[in-house]
C-alpha cells in the first residue's frame, strides 16, 4: 500500500505556550481503487500517569527516554480515518467535538480544508463511545454534525454505554464519559445500526471485536482485492509503550489485563501479515506498519 501523500496542511502558530497544538496534519494513501486518509481532530493534553500508572517505572523510563516521551505529560494525536471509494465516504469516529478538551474537536474545519463537506459523509462507524470518539457527534444545535450519514456501532459497545448501570460501574473519573456518550447516543437512537464481531457492516469492511480499552471495542479490516488495512481505534493507543511492551497493561483501557491480550493478538496479526495499520492515537498521522524490534515490536509511519 504505497504511500502517496504526506503534509502539513498548518502547524501551530506558538507550539508550546498553548495546550492547543492545532495541526491539521493528513496522512493519505491508496488502498485498491480507493482513498484511504486521515484528518487531524487537534491532540489531547493527559498526564503521564493516564497511561503509565502501574508500569515498570525503571523499564518504563528507558523506553520514553529512548522516544524522548515526556513521563509527567502526554499529547497524543487524534486521527480520525476517513474513506472514500467512489460511492461512499465513511468517517471512522467523529472526534471529541468543542466540549470535552481546548486541544481537540478540529475535525470538522479540517475536513472542511480536505475539501469534504458534512454532507459528504455517508456513514459514521464507531470504534468506541469515549468521548475523543464521540462527543463531536453533534453540532451547536444539538443535531447529527453528518446529516446525511449512517450510524453504525458495534451491539456491545451500545448496550454498554446505553446501560444506566454504567454511570455508576465505570468509576468516578470516568462517569463523565458515559454520561457524554448517552446524551449523543440518544439524538442518534431511532438511526443507529448494530453490528457483531465477524460482521461485513459495508462493503469491505469487516467488523473485529478488539476489547479492553472499552468492553466492546471494534477494529475494522478494510479490504480491497488484495489489498487490505486495519483500522483499531484505540485497541493499539500509543506507538511507545505499547509497541515496545503490548503485554503490559495500560491505566488508560478500562479492563487492563484483557486489553493487553488483545493488543499483543494485533500486534502479531499485524506482523505475520504485514498489513498497514491505522491507530488513532499512533503519530505522524496515524497511518503505518509494526516491525519487530528486541523484545516488543515498533511502530513504521507510512
Amino acid at each position: 500500500m504505497p504511500l502517496t501523500r504526506r503534509h502539513l496542511l498548518q502547524t501551530a502558530a506558538a507550539a508550546g505556550l498553548a495546550p492547543l497544538l492545532p495541526r491539521r496534519l493528513i496522512a493519505e494513501t491508496q488502498l485498491g481503487t480507493g482513498r484511504l486518509l486521515t484528518v487531524s481532530d487537534g491532540n489531547l493534553v493527559l498526564p503521564g500517569d493516564f497511561v503509565f500508572d502501574g508500569m515498570p517505572e525503571p523499564e518504563l523510563a528507558s523506553i520514553l527516554a529512548a522516544r524522548h516521551i515526556d513521563r509527567q505529560r502526554l499529547t497524543p494525536e487524534c486521527n480520525v480515518t476517513l474513506w472514500q471509494d467512489g460511492e461512499q465516504t465513511v468517517l471512522f469516529d467523529v472526534g471529541a467535538g468543542p466540549d470535552f478538551m481546548q486541544s481537540a474537536g478540529a475535525l470538522q474545519g479540517n475536513l472542511e480544508a480536505a475539501g469534504i463537506t458534512p454532507e459528504q459523509v455517508t456513514a459514521v462507524v464507531f470504534t468506541h463511545a469515549h468521548p475523543d470518539h464521540i462527543w463531536g457527534l453533534l453540532d451547536d444545535f444539538d443535531e447529527p454534525a453528518f446529516p446525511e450519514a449512517r450510524y453504525l456501532m458495534g451491539r456491545a459497545e451500545w448496550d454498554y454505554w446505553w446501560d444506566p448501570a454504567t454511570v455508576e460501574s465505570i468509576g468516578a473519573e470516568r462517569q463523565l464519559f458515559a454520561l457524554g456518550a448517552r446524551r449523543r447516543m440518544e439524538v442518534i437512537e431511532d438511526r443507529i445500526e448494530r453490528f457483531e464481531d465477524g460482521d461485513e457492516i459495508l462493503p469491505g469492511l469487516a467488523a473485529i471485536l478488539t476489547p479492553g480499552h472499552t468492553p466492546g471495542h471494534m477494529s475494522f479490516e478494510l479490504r480491497q482485492g488484495q489489498a487490505a488495512a486495519l483500522i483499531v481505534g484505540d485497541a493499539i493507543g500509543n506507538d511507545h509503550v505499547a509497541f515496545a511492551r503490548p503485554g503490559w497493561e495500560a491505566n488508560s483501557d478500562q479492563d487492563p489485563e484483557l486489553g493487553a491480550k488483545t493488543r499483543v493478538a494485533l500486534m502479531d496479526r499485524l506482523v505475520q501479515e504485514q498489513m498497514p495499520v491505522i491507530g488513532f492515537h499512533l503519530s505522524q498521522g496515524g497511518m503505518g506498519h509494526v516491525a519487530r524490534a528486541e523484545d516488543g515490536y515498533r511502530f513504521v509511519p507510512l
